[in-house]
């Protein structure tokens, strides 16, 4: 009779705290404990906190299989078919509006695929058999906007999806979280007096949490600023590795990509344009879109005659591309090699401009429309008006079908 007392008055308790919690929800205030005060709180803001671990989760492998997506008569996402292997990263990248979101939404279940399945270690997740809810597919997902509750504490933001667990051993977690992301100092301030990178690190903290076998984050670091988001790429990436999670990171910006990213799939207009690592795509794109994704190029029209482009910088071969075709010839904008006069073709220079460690120069040409651009060591960029002789490295060249604008590269 005691023990089954017992469990009723624990019963009655966590009633009685759920509805509480609920409450607190709806109205947004506390129905307990003082309202912060900013100024109070930011005039004792604690000291910086070392550091703990990120809890180990099971990496899980995540799978899509010709998804797409349709509203209507438009696709937002045709035929993409992915493979993320456990405990690996795979940045998405593209310019806005090419579905990189959506296929993040789509893995979360805050989408359905109007075609294919996605899966979750070989099991279908969703698909025309199967929907599994967002909640039970062992998925977390950091939002562009970190979207904390500015009524609750920062513990129990980060202790927000953990309903599973005892309210105590939430806590736990949300405090063990906090703790890796160097913020368990803050646990019983709220938001608001966080700066924008610690308020990343607390939505990254609510992300790993539940331990998931999946993390998924859409475009994290767009935010902030440019040292920040340097610095926040660089601990996020730790911690990600650190709790061997599968990851997925949504971005428009090439190198964060190629920092990050074990893989890269490149995306355009709901097709998925290319994969692989950083160093292929750069080094072989198969479309000219990948090539200006990945480089800052010099783009020269062209037409081939027996196997060779032909331009004012050089004549190199076009492998592959059939005689006659109109070409464009890329050539990246640090291939460009400037040399004394008489050496190469002749030049002149237009202006230069300060980017720090290297100089962009540009180059009148002779033969050419267009000026060329240069990027050369900062010390040996050259006056405005100097003569120069302007040549090619030749690992610097591809070659491209014009029509179009989407063959295979010849080089």
């Amino acid at each position: 009779m005691a023990r089954q007392r017992h469990a009723e008055e624990q019963a009655d308790y966590e009633r009685k705290m759920t509805e509480r919690e609920e409450k607190e929800a709806q109205t947004g205030k506390k129905t307990r404990g003082r309202a912060p005060n900013e100024a109070a709180i930011g005039a004792r803001r604690p000291a910086p906190q070392a550091r703990g671990k990120a809890a180990v989760t099971f990496a899980a492998q995540l799978d899509f299989e010709h998804v797409s997506r349709r509203y209507g008569e438009v696709y937002a996402l045709h035929d993409v078919t992915l493979e993320v292997s456990p405990g690996k990263v795979l940045c998405l990248l593209g310019p806005s509006g090419c579905g990189k979101t959506t296929l993040l939404r789509i893995a979360a279940g805050v989408e359905w695929p109007s075609e294919g399945r996605v899966l979750i270690d070989k099991q279908e997740v969703a698909g025309p058999n199967r929907f599994v809810p967002p909640e039970k597919r062992g998925v977390g997902l950091m939002f562009q906007d970190f979207a904390l509750f500015p009524h609750l504490t920062i513990l129990d933001n980060v202790a927000f999806g953990l309903r599973a667990l005892s309210k105590v051993e939430a806590r736990a977690e949300a405090q063990a979280a906090l703790e890796r992301v160097g913020l368990g100092q803050y646990a019983r301030d709220y938001p608001h007096i966080l700066s924008g990178g610690e308020q990343q690190r607390v939505a990254l903290a609510r992300a790993i949490a539940p331990r998931p076998g999946v993390l998924l984050m859409d475009e994290p670091f767009s935010g902030l600023d440019s040292q920040l988001r340097e610095s926040m790429r660089e601990d996020t990436l730790a911690i990600v590795h650190e709790t061997r999670a599968t990851c997925i990171v949504v971005t428009h910006d090439a190198e964060e990509a190629m920092r990050m990213g074990d893989s890269v799939a490149l995306m355009r207009k709901g097709h998925v344009v290319q994969t692989g690592t950083a160093p292929e795509l750069y080094r072989a794109p198969e479309t000219i879109f990948a090539a200006r994704t990945f480089s800052d190029l010099n783009e020269m029209g062209t037409r081939i005659e027996s196997g060779r482009a032909e331009t004012p910088l050089g004549t190199f071969p076009a492998q592959g591309l059939a005689d006659g075709v109109q070409a464009i010839v890329c050539v990246r904008q640090g291939g460009v090699l400037l040399a004394k006069p008489g050496q190469g073709t002749p030049g002149r220079i237009l202006d230069t401009r300060f980017l720090g460690d290297v100089g962009l120069v540009e180059v009148a040409v002779e033969g050419l429309d267009t000026p060329v651009l240069a990027r050369v060591r900062e010390p040996d960029v050259p006056a405005q008006g100097t003569e120069v002789g302007v040549g090619v490295d030749k690992g610097a060249v591809l070659i491209f079908e014009a029509e179009g604008g989407e063959a295979e590269p010849s080089a």
